[in-house]
């Protein structure tokens, strides 16, 4: 079958590799129909991996598939059911799985696609614990973008910061996969969003997107703007996932109690915190890292609701290496989508 293999740092290669063994007790096989680009796929192929790592590896985080094949004792799944799959290897029986966060579990093995191999081949074998179905109606496409961006977003807002409708909220990088959706999530509440932007092409997508007030954080200052917008009050919540460029701004923008969630730090993983301000304004800071398995569930629900992805371009498999440079070069408005 063919794969999408990693053999060194920036070096990948679609090559053909032995298809996996029938599923195990209480696995499905896969067959894999589309995956979604992240981040994370660009630190891994920088060869940015924070664990050991045995090369080469198929890459590929974020996927969707169909149940191609059951193993024994696994019931709650069909054949030709349409399913996403939990990038995590996690255990399932550690106190923080019991209780349904899966994304702190004590016994991780790895995050497919970054540690071990990924979803960027024709068929994978994975635990049917860790498979959510894909409601009808949901394009395929769609639900590739599901199991890291869309959890993601919906642990950040919801889980961690307890986002309200009304509320005023900062989201930066607005055109990123991650903060395209966090806009749309936050705009189906009847939320203010202010969303940065890091250059003039990406202004009228990002209005069309239903940004109140976009600011280009090349040019502009979003703290100012987050003043003037709440009259000095300022934001409810940042949804941050830049890091040092962004990180003091964001602190300055928030009212007193306000909320800033922090997934990412793309622009420098260290930045100064002024600690007056943090406690003399009762802020409070969240980091967010993947999310639990529910919010898996919760946001193909979302997309099922209306609340759909922005896919900046689908690409081939062949073409894989392309997506990472639009990526890299920070050229896309959205995701975008490898199919197989």
């Amino acid at each position: 079958m063919r794969a999408l293999r990693l053999f060194a740092e920036r070096d990948l290669r679609l090559t053909d590799i032995e298809p996996p063994p029938p599923p195990a007790a209480g696995e499905v096989q896969l067959r894999i129909r589309a995956i979604a680009l992240n981040h994370i796929d660009l630190w891994g192929f920088r060869g940015m991996a924070f664990a050991k790592r045995t090369l080469p590896i198929t890459v590929g985080v974020e996927a969707v598939g169909e149940v191609a094949a059951l193993g024994e004792g696994v019931s709650a799944l069909a054949l030709g059911t349409r399913v996403v799959p939990y990038g995590a290897l996690v255990c399932g029986t550690c106190p923080a799985c019991r209780a349904g966060r899966e994304n702190l579990c004590e016994n991780v093995k790895g995050l497919r696609g970054f540690h071990v191999d990924g979803f960027a081949q024709e068929y994978v074998n994975v635990p049917a614990r860790l498979c959510v179905p894909v409601p009808d109606g949901v394009k395929t496409e769609d639900a590739a973008t599901t199991a890291v961006t869309y959890a993601t977003v919906q642990h950040m807002l919801f889980d961690n910061a307890k986002l309200q409708p009304g509320e005023t909220i900062i989201v930066h990088a607005a055109g990123s996969g991650i903060g395209t959706i966090a806009v749309k999530m936050a705009k189906s509440l009847g939320c203010t969003v202010i969303g940065t932007i890091g250059s003039e092409a990406k202004r009228a997508q990002a209005e069309a997107l239903g940004v109140d007030h976009v600011v280009n954080y090349t040019d502009d200052r979003f703290e100012a703007v987050a003043r003037r917008v709440t009259k000095k009050v300022g934001v409810d919540v940042v949804f941050e996932h830049v890091g040092a460029s962004t990180w003091a701004g964001s602190l300055l923008s928030l009212k007193m109690g306000g909320r800033l969630v922090t997934c990412g730090s793309t622009s420098g993983v260290s930045a100064e915190t002024n600690l007056m301000m943090l406690f003399q304004r009762q802020l409070k800071l969240m980091g967010s890292f993947g999310s639990p398995l529910h919010c898996l569930g919760e946001g193909l629900a979302k997309m099922a609701e209306g609340i759909t992805p922005v896919i900046d371009c689908v690409l081939p498999l062949e073409r894989f290496g392309e997506g990472l440079e639009r990526l890299e070069t920070r050229k896309v408005f959205g995701k975008v989508v490898v199919t197989l």
